[in-house]
């Protein structure tokens, strides 16, 4: 093929022509559907602005691009759970398969994440029926105790939003459950996998008399792992009671939920091209157990005002335990070297055995196991009123968490399958522990106006203080106990403005904030550095993070029966100014520490377009994230210095999503998807460097990108009847290889063995580690109605 000109494909290649490019591509797209033929039929979508839903307001009249899905939407796109289906569906969403388990997956929405690993940087946050999930220690995310059965509605609100409160750095989830009212009658699901994957979902709700009504939910997994040694289980149930009355509803609902989870992680090159099942050492196991109870009451003042309130308690218990390899390599190596065979299996070194019964050490391993105690408790309040041209909403809200964190080491040895297993001759001591408190108060207030016909402003502020305090100890001192208080105002500041009947432009300026948590607060001195996150030290001073979003774009509706063809085309650039990053220091661990600025920028494309018995939906996203400051970064394995542009490690710059659905006649469709993802950088590689540059010698470079890869879903459903339906799904269906995540770590066993300690009495080589994606899926599944 003829190549463009130098002059020609430098366009291509600039950041910047980019987002012109696909903005030039969809303007006259835009122009037609101003222009318009003929009207579609009008369906206005009510989205609540703040965790408390309150009146609502039309989603169009929002300055940013709200995404909105339902379980009627989940089940039709036949996704295996939310974070699957999020990946697939909704434009600037992206998983990371880091722990291996369907249930542990790190999303991220414009580079920003939500995660169940403990000291992940959280840059989004998670609501449930108007309560935060994200847990107090470390705002991570348990993806697993999230009662899917249950949900009815999922709302993706993007940008630094401050009326999402704490964390809503680059977004907000906000999952709604149903109820009796609203989802009447019962379901049963039933599916499971050629790769020994099972689920059984129910839901039922009803209505009784004087407005009572009722619903319950409940879901079972268990699975038996794609991946050597990495089957889990997890159950939940969900319960719902409630009333409405013609001015007051109330509702009470109890979440209970319980998981034995194993994810075992990223996998070295060299083991991954053998063998794309295995695994690098076991066990990798996460037990999560939590109970939570709401109560919601909503009062109508009149047809046009109502107040809410909600209660809440929360409490949450996480166990882990994962096997290592022992730091002391070296060590072992001179004690044992002389005990080895050829192949490197120990020969009775009394030192470097365990018992018949045990078989052959490989290499002193280690143990470590975590507790993890989580309490909380909080209550909301919110006002929302609306007249011909103004609608206001006011809330406050007051939340307080208490925290004990343990972490517990036992010698080990690790066994010829790379199993670490406990020594018999040791006992687990501790290592590191916290005993933490926080309270958080509140409160907000928005309005949106109509200024004129067709254009809406919108303003928000909302102000955040919390106060932290912990105690930290290991196994022989008890540091004194300190506080940190954090306060914040953060406003918000939008326009809309409708063209025409087909399109609309807005634009959004917002801010908000995170506070550091216990777990940064407890590594941020550089004189006493940890390994993340085994060690707690003395709590010098972070500052909080804030995150300021400028977002602008235009959508519109084109003509259709149903009203739900649309466009939406938007342009968005955050700014993080003293994001708290992991250093390097001069011992060779590493502490937290606030960086001067991240940045995070693109565009987000989506249509969806429905012709006859055919629906398309097509979205593109463009992400560039990056360090916006000189730094030098621990990685674990690697201190990687960054500049201004060093990419942020595991986002792709281009994500493409395509979904194509055919129905044949009224019982019987069809289906197929597209996810294509651009490579993206290897955590630890971000400077282009395989080592750490050695004092006058040349750095060693290596490009260990994790490559692109694109995936296709073939789904059929059929409905013999109103009650039965039966689907399946094929995904991966070309079995492709691929990766989603990358990071660099030492490869003590290449190829699955040990080094053998006469060849390298120095260690191992640095090596990529990747996070192998699923093969090829067979879903089959039965659901009735009644």
């Amino acid at each position: 093929m003829r190549q463009l000109p130098r002059t020609h494909r430098a366009v291509f290649t600039r950041p910047g022509h980019r987002y012109l490019i696909v903005t030039a591509l969809a303007l006259p797209f835009t122009a037609a559907a101003q222009e318009g033929l003929t009207a579609g039929t009008a369906r206005v979508e009510i989205v609540g602005i703040a965790p408390l839903h309150g009146l609502g307001i039309e989603r169009d009249l929002l300055p940013y691009p709200v995404q909105v899905a339902t379980d009627a939407t989940v089940r039709k796109a036949g996704g295996e759970n939310f974070g699957e289906f999020m990946n697939r569906e909704l434009p600037g969403v992206n998983v990371n398969e880091v722990s291996g388990s369907p249930f542990q997956s790190d999303i991220t929405f414009h580079g920003f994440r939500a995660s169940p690993v403990l000291g992940s940087p959280q840059g989004l946050s998670v609501y449930l029926d108007g309560v935060r999930v994200n847990e107090p220690f470390g705002d991570v995310i348990n993806w697993d105790m999230l009662p899917e059965a249950a949900i009815g509605t999922v709302v993706l609100i993007p940008g630094a939003n401050p009326l999402y409160g704490l964390n809503t750095l680059g977004g907000a989830l906000a999952f709604t459950t149903r109820s009796g009212r609203t989802h009447p009658g019962g379901e049963v699901e039933l599916s499971l996998t050629d790769k020994g994957r099972r689920r059984a979902d129910l839901a039922y709700g009803w209505q009784g008399q004087d407005g009572w009504h009722g619903f319950f939910a409940g879901m079972r997994f268990d699975d038996e792992g794609w991946r050597e040694h990495s089957a889990g289980r997890l159950g939940n149930a969900f319960v719902k009671l409630g009333r409405t009355a013609p001015s007051t509803d109330w509702s009470v609902s109890l979440l209970a939920g319980r998981s034995r989870l194993l994810g075992n992680g990223l996998l070295p090159q060299l083991l991954y091209d053998d063998e794309r099942r295995a695994i690098y050492t076991y066990p990798d196991t996460t037990r999560n157990r939590l109970v939570q109870g709401i109560l919601n009451v909503v009062h109508r003042l009149d047809s046009d005002s109502e107040a809410t309130a909600i209660a809440y308690a929360r409490n949450s218990r996480r166990n882990t335990v994962n096997g290592d390899v022992s730091d002391d390599y070296g060590d072992y190596v001179g004690a044992c070297a002389a005990g080895f065979d050829s192949d490197g299996v120990a020969r009775g070194s009394a030192s470097c055995t365990l018992t018949q019964a045990q078989g052959a050490a490989l290499h002193p391993g280690v143990l470590n196991t975590t507790s993890t105690r989580q309490d909380s408790q909080g209550a909301s309040v919110a006002f929302s009123t609306r007249s011909a041209r103004m609608h206001w909403d006011a809330g406050a809200s007051v939340d307080r968490s208490r925290v004990d964190y343990a972490q517990y080491q036992q010698n080990a040895f690790v066994t010829l399958d790379r199993e670490v297993i406990a020594d018999p001759a040791a006992t687990s001591g501790l290592t590191s522990a916290v005993n933490g408190k926080s309270h958080t108060e509140s409160a907000y207030a928005a309005a949106n106006i109509e200024l004129a016909v067709g254009t809406q402003l919108t303003a928000s502020a909302r102000y955040n203080r919390t106060q932290v305090t912990n105690t930290l100890r290991d196994a022989d001192s008890v540091q004194p106990t300190e506080g940190f208080r954090y306060a914040r105002v953060n406003p918000s500041l939008g326009l809309v403005h409708r063209l025409g009947s087909y399109a609309t432009v807005f634009a959004n300026a917002a801010q908000s904030n995170r506070v550091p948590t216990v777990i940064e607060l407890g590594c941020a001195d550089p004189d006493n550095p940890c390994r993340l996150p085994a060690g707690l030290q003395s709590d010098p001073y972070l500052k909080q993070v804030v995150a300021r979003t400028l977002e602008a774009g235009v959508r519109g509706k084109l003509p259709g029966e149903d009203g739900v063809d649309g466009y939406v085309l938007s342009l968005h650039r955050t700014l993080n100014s003293d994001d708290i990053l992991f250093f390097s220091s001069p011992s060779g661990q590493g502490y937290f520490a606030n960086v001067e600025r991240t940045r995070r920028q693109g565009l987000d494309l989506a249509l969806t377009r429905h012709t006859g018995r055919l629906g398309l939906r097509f979205a593109y996203s463009y992400l560039q994230a990056v360090y916006d400051a000189e730094a030098v970064l621990f990685t674990g394995a690697r201190h990687v210095a960054t500049k201004r542009g060093t990419p942020i490690a595991g986002l792709p710059r281009h994500t493409a999503k395509l979904d194509l659905d055919w129905a044949l006649n009224p019982q019987f469709s069809i289906g197929a998807d597209l996810n294509a993802v651009s490579s993206l950088v290897t955590q630890g590689n971000e400077d282009g460097l395989a080592q750490d540059p050695e004092q006058g010698e040349p750095p060693a470079r290596a490009d260990w990108r994790i490559g692109g890869y694109a995936l296709l879903t073939l789904r059929t459903r059929y409905r013999p009847s109103d009650h039965w339906e039966l689907f399946a799904r094929l995904s991966n269906a070309l079995n492709r290889r691929y990766e989603t995540y990358g990071a660099v770590g030492a490869d003590l066993f290449p190829h699955g063995r040990l080094i053998k300690p006469q060849d390298n009495a120095g260690g191992a080589d640095n090596a990529r580690f990747v996070a192998p994606g699923a093969p090829r899926t067979v879903i089959v599944g039965l659901r009735y109605s009644f």
